[in-house]
């Protein structure tokens, strides 16, 4: 595998735009073999919950205690964010981010599982052990796609 195409495969499992549903159908197509492309981009896509939660927490903290607008902003946020998702988290839990976070779609992902998490104050240790969950299918669905030849290069990539 060239170093470039290492170098760019790691980039879109971090990205949140890409992630696995980016990166693992790039790698495919510029050569490398599913077995390991799959479980790289997994890993690497693996550890988007551990740095989110340590850049939010660590911006949000100076943010909120720095900035008041950005204060005022974030606790109405979060309030309405609690109130209208309360009831699906009560119900779903950890399962539902796992299962959103598997759904290979736009606006899923880790980065999204994970920032939501973060957002409704959710346990770190658990949200992580699910986004990880979640990554692991979403890998296995994206891979699955890639071997089966569905029409992967017009599926996850836009041709320009």
């Amino acid at each position: 595998m060239e170093p470039y195409t290492l170098f760019v495969t790691i980039l879109l499992s971090l990205l949140p735009i890409s992630e696995l549903r980016g990166a693992i159908p790039y790698a495919y197509l510029n050569g490398v073999s599913l077995f390991i492309a799959a479980p790289l981009c997994i890993l690497v896509n693996a550890m988007v919950a551990p740095i989110a939660y340590t850049f939010l927490a660590t911006f949000h903290t100076i943010f909120h205690a720095h900035w008041h607008w950005y204060a005022s902003f974030f606790d109405r946020f979060v309030a309405r964010a609690q109130q209208r998702v309360s009831p699906k988290v009560d119900k779903y839990g950890y399962w539902g981010i796992l299962l959103f976070v598997a759904v290979p779609l736009p606006i899923t992902g880790a980065w999204t599982g994970t920032l939501g998490s973060w957002i409704l104050g959710l346990d770190k240790r658990k949200t992580m052990m699910a986004v990880f969950g979640g990554v692991i299918v979403s890998g296995l669905i994206v891979t699955s796609l890639v071997a089966l030849g569905v029409g992967i290069d017009s599926v996850f990539i836009k041709r320009i």
